[in-house]
């Protein structure tokens, strides 16, 4: 939770004065642009008079005092006594000092100057970053035989290009989604530049599509442990960096380890897909494909719109006209359906078979299908039709003698392997029709729901089953049944 804590240098953007501290800052900063790192409160009135002139006419070297005070006590400013500048006790007393910004300050008053240029500043969706990268990686297995500092530039070049490419998309497709952009995309001006859009998004696309492809191979084809190894060279690049404040930092190299590697993770996710999400470099193509459409239904509707306000006054005359040539009320109706469409459309519903499923086939083209109409009433009972009724007795004898017959034969077949009240699957070797089969089953499956293990068969016989400690094999018509060695004994 430490880095979590306020930010004490950020007070002089919200403070009280925060004109003046702001204005005091950011002379500070661009004398630091230009390698000034110091200076004494004369420099920094002399500043404040030249460039905001109009804002510190009445002011004085006593408020200056305080207000650099003041970002004294903030961390902004740090101090410098200068003793070659003291001459009596007076001077010593009074404690010459010379001002430079901290670091911290200094990172905050570029922010600043980033947001007041921020919608000024051109975003663009360059893919040459794309071409570095895979230049980059490319090169990668060759890096072995190179040194740290060799290491040390492959990696801030590699990470400068992804960091282009990351903020660059982020920064141009933003703009599609800001309230503004909502009213640019719908006014009529816009329809005149959709085409450059468009094309320059699909242009983008297709570039996309063929180096992030590229890109991705690369990186999968890169062996894990080279990645390892090139990666422990770029950390111990930068450990070799020697730091003024190295001596306060006791966590450096696990700060550093755990960014290095963190960016690595971040450009793996960037191109390929990682634990069920999709890579960011699809996320891109997805958006990019729904500004396009955006775009296209916008113009769209902005064309449909202005088509809205065209007056039909002459195709109304022109109708008109047409109807007064008409010579007949049915060539007048004609011409109303034409016009108008229908005034009065009845639909039919039927629940029967069609010839065909197409949407295109008339209704006149259909066969014509007869439906019987009751009446709605709730006294209306359908005519019952008196038919006779033909006997079938002979059909129900023959059916009961084939039944009859074919039970005999399936007795007499498992009759066969019955030897002494006795029948044991395992014993059968012949191939048994289905039939049989459905017999046996039947009668394991009628012991196996008593819990004595008896049954009766459709013949009347009494049997017990027995079950075996063996698996034996049924031969049928229709192929082998792998199953226990039952034993039944009839009584």
């Amino acid at each position: 939770m430490t880095r979590l804590m306020p930010v004490k240098e950020a007070s002089y953007l919200t403070a009280l004065n925060a004109e003046r501290y702001r204005c005091i800052m950011r002379v500070f900063y661009q004398e630091y642009q230009r390698i000034h790192f110091q200076l004494y409160k004369e420099e920094v009135m002399e500043l404040l008079m030249r460039d905001f002139s109009e804002d510190f006419a009445d002011y004085s070297m006593d408020q200056l005092k305080l207000d650099l005070q003041a970002l004294v006590e903030w961390r902004n400013l740090t101090p410098f006594q200068d003793p070659r500048r003291v001459y009596t006790i007076a001077d010593y007393k009074n404690k010459q000092f010379r001002y430079s910004m901290s670091e911290a300050s200094v990172e905050i008053e570029r922010m600043a100057v980033k947001l007041e240029t921020l919608f000024l500043e051109p975003a663009n969706l360059s893919t040459n970053y794309f071409v570095r990268m895979d230049r980059a990686l490319e090169q990668m297995p060759g890096l072995e035989n190179k040194g740290n500092k060799q290491v040390s530039e492959w990696w801030n070049s590699l990470q400068e290009d992804f960091k282009c490419v990351n903020q660059n998309y982020q920064d141009y497709l933003r703009e599609f989604y800001s309230g503004r952009s909502d009213k640019i995309l719908k006014s009529l001006e816009f329809v005149v530049h959709k085409d450059r859009f468009i094309s320059y998004l699909e242009e983008f696309i297709r570039e996309l599509q063929l180096h992030s492809e590229r890109i991705a191979g690369r990186l999968r084809r890169l062996d894990p442990q080279l990645v390892n190894r090139i990666l422990d060279r770029a950390v111990a690049a930068e450990l070799d960096i020697p730091r003024p404040l190295s001596e306060q930092q006791d966590d450096l190299e696990p700060y550093i380890r755990d960014n290095i590697y963190g960016k690595w993770q971040a450009l793996l996710r960037w191109f390929l897909p990682m634990d069920g999400y999709p890579s960011e470099s699809s996320r891109v193509l997805d958006i990019t494909n729904e500004i396009i459409q955006k775009i296209i239904q916008n113009a769209a509707l902005i064309v449909q719109l202005q088509n809205w306000g065209i007056s039909r006054k002459s195709d109304y005359i022109h109708y008109i006209d047409m109807f007064l040539d008409c010579e007949s009320i049915k060539d007048a109706h004609r011409l109303s359906a034409h016009v108008f469409g229908i005034q009065h459309i009845r639909h039919f519903k039927v629940n029967a078979d069609r010839k065909t499923d197409s949407i295109t086939v008339s209704t006149a083209e259909e066969e014509p299908v007869d439906f019987a109409l009751t009446p709605r009433v709730r006294t209306y009972k359908p005519r019952i039709e008196k038919n006779g009724y033909a006997l079938k007795a002979l059909e129900k004898a023959q059916k009961r003698t084939e039944y009859l017959r074919q039970v005999e034969k399936d007795r007499q077949m498992v009759n066969r392997y019955i030897n002494g009240n006795r029948l044991r699957v395992s014993e059968i070797k012949d191939i048994v029709p289905e039939s049989v089969r459905t017999t046996l089953l039947r009668w394991i499956s009628l012991a196996n729901m008593t819990e004595s293990g008896t049954g009766i068969t459709e013949y009347g016989r009494s049997y017990t089953l027995k079950r075996g400690t063996d698996y034996c094999t049924l031969h049928c018509e229709d192929g082998d049944l792998k199953m226990p060695d039952y034993v039944f004994e009839f009584k």
